[in-house]
């Protein structure tokens, strides 16, 4: 969201907006009939609070996500592996060699080195109120961090001239895409909660231009400044980020054939 004239008032609220008295008191209503069908549907019976199947929801995403770190690691790995006896002997120039050197440092598979900062976000405090006169009391989704503020942070750095990002521990690629489910983060098959780091190779000064000129940031910080929403900037005179170790397959949707015979 960018900012605007009337941004002295307050934050506004992300992703909320004012309807009808009539029409909300309808949708409530209606939303809670949908409730009571959707639970009878799925508890059976059971109580739903205590199923067995859904409190160990938690614990099988984390299971998954340390799952697939290490076998990121194992490609990472292989990987090297097969890179060392592919530059042992292939063949090439000195010139071919500079051109895929170049062509996996675009790519983002290399290790990269230089000057560079960190941006961290983090959700307010527990039990956040108004920290400035003239501004509402908070609701639940303005106290925390969202996929908008992660991306616009993401897209200032790229705008800003970064040669490399990293969020988190890993490093991004051109199919890499940073996603919210609820208070957490899903990046590359792996599950993350805030603080969240977001760390770029390039000129720290252009980097912090591009994010003090981001419409999207400037609308952070009125949420910064209203509930105590976590913004820090870091430079640094040398930091490092890895080069991507996953999979670069991309994975798509079909069309499903239909079975029935044609007329």
């Amino acid at each position: 969201m960018s900012n605007s004239d009337d941004s002295s008032v307050g934050p506004r609220r992300r992703g909320l907006s004012l309807r009808p008295a009539r029409l909300l008191t309808a949708g409530v209503f209606a939303l809670a009939g949908l409730i009571f069908v959707t639970s009878f549907n799925t508890s059976k019976g059971t109580n739903i609070r205590t199923d067995t199947s859904l409190l160990k929801l938690s614990d099988l995403i984390l299971e998954r996500s340390q799952n697939n770190a290490e076998l990121e690691r194992s490609t990472a790995t292989v990987r090297h592996q097969v890179d060392a006896l592919a530059d042992r002997d292939d063949g090439s120039t000195r010139a071919e060699d500079a051109k895929l050197a170049a062509l996996r440092d675009l790519a983002g598979t290399e290790q990269l080195a230089g000057k560079g900062l960190t941006v961290t976000l983090n959700d307010a405090p527990p039990n956040a109120t108004a920290r400035i006169p003239n501004v509402p009391e908070p609701q639940p989704n303005d106290l925390v961090i969202h996929q908008q503020d992660l991306q616009a942070v993401v897209n200032a750095l790229w705008q800003g001239g970064a040669r490399g990002i990293q969020v988190m521990d890993q490093r991004l690629i051109s199919t890499s895409a940073v996603r919210c489910v609820g208070n957490t983060l899903i990046l590359q098959g792996r599950v993350y909660s805030p603080p969240y780091k977001v760390t770029a190779v390039g000129d720290p000064a252009a980097l912090k231009k591009a994010l003090a000129a981001s419409p999207a940031i400037q609308n952070y910080q009125l949420y910064v400044n209203a509930y105590g929403l976590g913004w820090k900037v870091d430079e640094h005179k040398a930091v490092t980020v890895p080069g991507y170790s996953g999979t670069v397959d991309l994975h798509y949707a079909k069309p499903v054939e239909s079975s029935s015979p044609s007329p």
